[in-house]
């Protein structure tokens, strides 16, 4: 067998992917992170790709690339996501549209793109949310998006017998994603780093399915 572990990391620049990046390569692992923007994860491993999830041609570009940095992943995880604050008078189309990108067709896209470039036994992870818990006023796109994620993990897990497939559900987690919107973090915050543990310790045990992560 293999032996150094593979991961790729789309959204490798947000806290919970960075957090992911580090603790895997201290772990030895190889690290495949797909970012928007390269510089910010050069620090992180060599292996950066660039791509805009939204953007069909560049996830499939990515995938492409990353294939012919590594034969096979061991660990994918979905990590990109956008939020905006808005009630739905005021949320301008376009911010509709890049909150659903980057949180549910992004997760689709690479998924769909991937899936070939997994390993047999590989374990796919999406950042979710504890989404009934975020059917707030001002946030009906963001909300809208991780329902929607959970529903199409759901259905991806039933496909895909052979992978793992696990939605991770933290509550809030203390991030710069929080700073874009007018809401107070709770007190009781996840830091990146914590989910960033619980992600590998699923990958350890062979978790399915949706993994709540309540403060310990």
């Amino acid at each position: 067998g293999k032996s150094v572990k593979t991961a790729m990391i789309w959204g490798a620049n947000g806290g919970i992917g960075r957090s992911l990046g580090e603790k895997l390569t201290a772990d030895g692992w190889r690290v495949v992170a797909v970012t928007r923007h390269r510089n910010n994860v050069e620090d992180l491993t060599t292996d950066v790709v660039e791509a805009d999830v939204s953007d069909p041609y560049e996830v499939e570009l990515a995938v492409t690339t990353t294939s012919q940095l590594i034969n096979e992943i061991d660990l994918w995880v979905y990590a990109a996501g956008d939020i905006v604050a808005e009630k739905v008078d005021q949320l301008e189309p376009e911010q509709w549209s890049r909150v659903l990108s980057a949180n549910l067709t992004g997760a689709f896209l690479a998924t769909h793109y991937s899936l070939p470039l997994l390993a047999d036994a590989a374990h796919l992870f999406y950042l979710g949310a504890v989404s009934e818990r975020l059917r707030l006023p001002r946030l009906s796109a963001y909300a809208t998006a991780k329902a929607g994620l959970e529903a199409f993990v759901d259905a991806l897990g039933k496909e895909q017998r052979k992978h793992r497939v696990t939605i991770v559900r933290p509550g809030a987690v203390d991030t710069a994603f929080w700073e874009k919107v007018p809401m107070r973090l709770p007190g009781h915050a996840l830091l990146p780093e914590d989910v960033a543990s619980r992600i590998v310790e699923a990958y350890q045990t062979g978790h399915k399915g949706s993994l709540d992560l309540t403060p310990k």
